[in-house]
């Protein structure tokens, strides 16, 4: 009896998701060169708001432009969450956290976020956690504890900056398994928009601090606050919301165990920081375990026409 094979689905989807990851890891760790500049000038509070103004103005001329209308009213609990956990609590307390501790240290403490993205999401989405997931996911620990030690000793660090650095991973976490059930009620442009309008609220505060500083700063840091807006916010949040949209939280939070390896080699070629073989062998960890948990188990050998079913199931799950 003749069997008709299967059409291989399109892998269009996984690709644009895929590069929509990329694009937010580059971006994210570009922030980390940007805010070296902004945090000299501006504090913890103030370059928060600007950073989260300068998003929500480029968000909104966007949304205007495809004429986006209000989410869903299911996605506003997720967007609401989000809002307050990661655009607004968590980029004060990190920008806080990192005037405490050294760069090795925040970059250790931060790094438990993907750890806790995969258990949140594995306990309140019901998202797998499949052993390729959790072996990358190690092997990128190791990278960024690596990266963490060779940094280390560059400046002071007290307990109470690690506290901070701690509850910026938790609310990074918590902000992104809040996020992804929204993706589904939601587009991503919407998600990211009023998501970034919630943390620019909650940050209304600290106004006058903007104001007072923007007054005094270099015109260097305040474009550098402004890029961080546009570019590692407006752009990044919104392409990791549609990444997320498309794939596990655990996933994509072990996707920005690249973000330290890129880290070293932006800060390499833009600030003259020649890094050292233990940071560049971090660095390559991180990128190696990354590699692991986005790595995808081989069909086993069989007919022809059992792989190609078997194939088609696969791709048609991580669609």
């Amino acid at each position: 009896m003749m069997s008709t094979a299967r059409p291989a689905p399109s892998r269009r989807p996984e690709v644009l998701a895929a590069g929509a990851a990329t694009v937010t890891v580059v971006l994210w760790a570009s922030a980390f060169v940007s805010i070296r500049s902004a945090g000299e000038a501006y504090s913890p509070g103030a370059l928060a708001l600007g950073r989260l103004l300068s998003g929500v103005l480029t968000l909104g001329v966007i949304c205007l432009l495809r004429r986006e209308g209000l989410p869903a009213r299911p996605a506003w609990r997720g967007i609401a969450i989000s809002g307050l956990l990661w655009f607004g609590f968590y980029m004060v307390v990190l920008n806080w956290g990192e005037q405490q501790v050294d760069a090795g240290t925040a970059a250790l403490v931060v790094n438990v976020g993907p750890i806790l993205i995969a258990l949140l999401g594995a306990r309140l989405l019901g998202d797998a956690l499949p052993p390729r997931l959790l072996a990358g996911m190690a092997v990128s620990f190791a990278g960024a504890v690596t990266v963490g030690l060779s940094m280390s000793g560059e400046g002071g660090s007290s307990l109470f900056g690690v506290v901070l650095c701690l509850l910026a991973a938790v609310a990074y976490a918590g902000g992104v398994v809040a996020q992804k059930p929204a993706l589904g009620h939601a587009s991503a442009l919407q998600v990211t928009t009023f998501g970034c309008l919630v943390g620019a609220v909650l940050c209304l505060p600290f106004t006058g601090q903007l104001v007072t500083e923007a007054a005094d700063a270099p015109v260097s840091a305040t474009l550098n606050m402004v890029y961080l807006g546009v570019f590692p916010t407006a752009l990044a949040f919104t392409t990791w919301a549609y990444a997320l949209a498309r794939t596990t939280a655990g996933r994509m939070g072990a996707t920005t165990y690249a973000v330290p390896a890129l880290v070293v080699l932006m800060s390499w070629l833009a600030l003259g920081e020649v890094p050292g073989l233990l940071t560049l062998a971090g660095g390559a960890l991180c990128l190696a375990g990354v590699a692991v948990s986005r790595s995808r188990r081989r069909a086993r050998a069989a007919a022809p026409d059992e792989v190609t079913e078997s194939r088609s199931e696969n791709a048609s799950r991580s669609a």
